[in-house]
């Protein structure tokens, strides 16, 4: 008995822990005070138009939505068909490649941007944008192989041989055979990739640009100078989005059912 009162008291001070800076952020988000207090001492919606009407705001907003958009897409490209390899066949040279794949992950991420930074913008001169997208979709890439290959190792491969055997070609067999019962896996592997490339901070500080800015970077830049709710209205909007993304694709793909 004492220790099942133990174990519920430890849940609960858990979920205090996670949940009450949140219920603080939104709290401040609708303050009156020209600074972050809690608790607020009136209402007031002025933050929320604050996000709206910054331009840096919004375009480091469409920015992030755009880089991690298409970096998200160019990782699935390249990480399902890695995935797939590295689940389904051993060869020469595997333990190596998977360890190719994941180093982003097992690099420190200021190590990762900071390099990032001298190979892409200082010696080879690309652009803000394009160094970005390079970026993001590295360090996503392990993600997609991590989420899709879970759900390929619990793949029943003797249904692909009975699709060959009947006549499907081997090249036809991944996309119509395995991808489709896989597609929970690969849905919430994009987006774990697109949270994570949407959040990065490490990479995006160093190849971000005059003009060219994701929206953590953009967060940080302002909290720097101003201290208002602005930045607690805009993490109240995008804690929105996220939980509306995540239970449009639960409700839709089923992907609570989906183990990782």
């Amino acid at each position: 008995m004492k220790k099942s009162k133990f174990l519920t008291a430890f849940v609960v001070l858990v979920y205090i822990f996670l949940f009450a800076p949140l219920v603080i952020i939104a709290m401040t988000s609708i303050g009156t005070e020209n600074y972050i207090a809690f608790p607020p001492k009136g209402f007031s919606l002025q933050w929320f138009m604050n996000v709206f009407t910054s331009e840096s705001f919004m375009n480091s907003m469409i920015t992030s939505l755009g880089i991690s958009t298409i970096a998200t897409v160019i990782a699935l490209i390249i990480g399902m068909p890695a995935a797939y390899g590295l689940s389904r066949f051993d060869f020469k040279g595997k333990s190596l490649l998977k360890n190719f794949f994941f180093s982003p992950l097992m690099i420190p991420a200021i190590v990762v941007g900071f390099s990032l930074f001298q190979f892409l913008l200082v010696k080879l001169n690309f652009t803000v944008t394009s160094s970005l997208l390079i970026g993001h979709t590295l360090v996503i890439i392990p993600y997609i192989i991590r989420v899709v290959g879970s759900s390929l190792e619990v793949f029943d491969y003797a249904i692909e041989e009975a699709a060959m055997s009947l006549g499907c070609k081997k090249s036809q067999t991944f996309f119509k055979v395995v991808l489709p019962n896989i597609t929970s896996g690969v849905m919430a592997a994009f987006m774990l990739a697109f949270i994570n490339s949407f959040n990065n901070v490490p990479v995006s500080m160093f190849l971000t640009g005059p003009g060219v800015s994701t929206l953590p970077i953009t967060m940080m830049n302002y909290v720097e100078y101003n201290y208002d709710p602005t930045v607690s209205a805009l993490s109240v909007i995008l804690m929105i989005l996220t939980i509306g993304i995540m239970y449009i694709l639960e409700k839709t793909l089923g992907l609570s059912n989906f183990s990782a």
